[in-house]
């Protein structure tokens, strides 16, 4: 039994959702949209991928899941019947033969409370799975939003960066469109710029979890989204812990070639994310967001290069090693348990290529954003972008003319090809 038929048989979501107006044919992958109260977006979603070539549509299902829980507004069941009653209708408009999609908002289909986004991607991402047939290859799985356009490179990106990666795991170029007034647009240029910016002090950290985790702008291959345990069912946060287990199993590499557009509309659906971070500004101004000081990038610089050069010690001595870099540092390794952890890993990896991956696996991506909250409460409060982008892009090498935040924004974008 291969991974993907024991994910399928142990782990998947069978029931009682399934893939309306599927089409027959054989498929390479599956673009899968959640849709929440999106009638009005998911068209534009829709008319731009409908622009990608018409033979590279063909060996894609568009899997447009609309979903919403079982105590939701009436307003957003309403939009929902809406969204379902029309799909077919789009199908035809925008000629996309291979529309599909999920009702999970009738009633004995909702998701159950507490649930939202998470599930709503495994029930499209576990259903497209259970129905693609390959060509040989690994279908895509690809993760889109229901408020969010593509450009016509997009499916041509996606193959050939599947084609050419060594790894099973995508990160897409992102960029936010326009908002639609000037508070708006001040609000998600500095949501974007702090994103970039974090990305930007890993990589010069030297962390393997340098890449951006957009729920819009992700992809996998069906044998690693099977061997990383498939998709979560969080409410929030579900595209970071995803493509993390992703990138233990078989790394993430960025993709070149075309780039996505997310909302830059301010939302109250989750506790944290593009929309709630945009509301906030929007209600308490752009200082409610705050960036981490680069000093603890430096930090995080000196910790992780000590360990690249400490693989005969034992867990006590790395543990005072990090006591050495910062106490707040060591203390957060401590509490954490990493001495034993250290040990354990040298004794079952054997070899440094081994011991610097199952140390990268427990010093993971939520390990370092804690170790960065827990670093900002001990010393390091946040700044504003204007002092902590400076250092940051000199350090990269990153030409900027102003420290404005379109202008650091813009630069960043470059560096980060979108």
């Amino acid at each position: 039994m291969n991974k993907i038929t024991a994910y399928l048989k142990k782990r998947a979501i069978t029931a009682p959702w399934r893939i309306d107006g599927l089409p027959a044919g054989r498929f390479g992958g599956a673009v899968v949209i959640p849709s929440l109260a999106e009638s009005e977006n998911l068209p534009g979603t829709l008319r731009s991928l409908a622009a990608n070539p018409p033979e590279l549509l063909q060996c894609y299902l568009i899997v447009v899941v609309v979903n919403h829980r079982c105590d939701a507004s009436r307003e957003q069941q309403a939009d929902n019947r809406r969204t379902l009653e029309r799909l077919p209708a789009w199908k035809n408009e925008f000629n996309l033969a291979t529309l599909c999609w999920v009702d999970a908002a009738s009633p004995g289909l909702e998701l159950p409370p507490r649930q939202g986004v998470g599930l709503a991607r495994k029930i499209g991402m576990d259903l497209a799975l259970a129905t693609l047939t390959t060509r040989g290859d690994d279908p895509l799985l690809v993760c889109l939003d229901a408020d969010t356009t593509v450009q016509p490179d997009y499916l041509q990106a996606l193959l050939d960066h599947d084609t050419a990666s060594a790894v099973g795991g995508t990160a897409i170029p992102y960029r936010h469109r326009p908002a639609s007034d000037p508070a708006g647009q001040e609000a998600i240029d500095r949501y974007e710029l702090f994103l970039r910016a974090y990305v930007l002090g890993l990589e010069l950290a030297g962390s393997p979890w340098a890449f951006h985790t957009v729920g819009s702008a992700m992809a996998c291959r069906a044998s690693v989204y099977a061997a990383a345990g498939g998709m979560n069912k969080r409410l929030a946060g579900e595209d970071f812990y995803f493509l993390q287990q992703v990138h233990k199993v078989s790394g993430v590499a960025p993709l070149t070639g075309t780039v996505v557009h997310p909302s830059p509309r301010s939302s109250w659906r989750v506790p944290f994310g593009t929309g709630r971070s945009v509301g906030d500004m929007l209600t308490d101004g752009p200082k409610r967001l705050m960036f981490y000081d680069p000093k603890l990038f430096e930090l995080l610089g000196d910790w992780l290069a000590g360990v690249g050069e400490s693989w005969t010690m034992d867990g006590a001595a790395m543990l005072a090693c990090g006591f050495g870099v910062n106490r707040a540092l060591g203390e957060f390794l401590q509490e954490a348990g990493f001495g034993d952890a250290w040990d354990g890993i040298r004794r079952n990896n054997p070899g440094n290529v081994r011991n610097r991956k199952a140390f990268h696996d427990w010093f993971d991506a939520f390990r370092t954003m804690r170790l960065m909250h827990r670093l900002t409460d001990s010393g390091f409060p946040r700044q504003a972008p204007e002092l902590v982008l400076p250092p940051l892009l000199q350090k990269a090498g990153i030409p900027c003319r102003t420290t404005a935040v379109p202008d650091m924004l813009a630069a960043l974008r470059r560096r980060q090809g979108a």
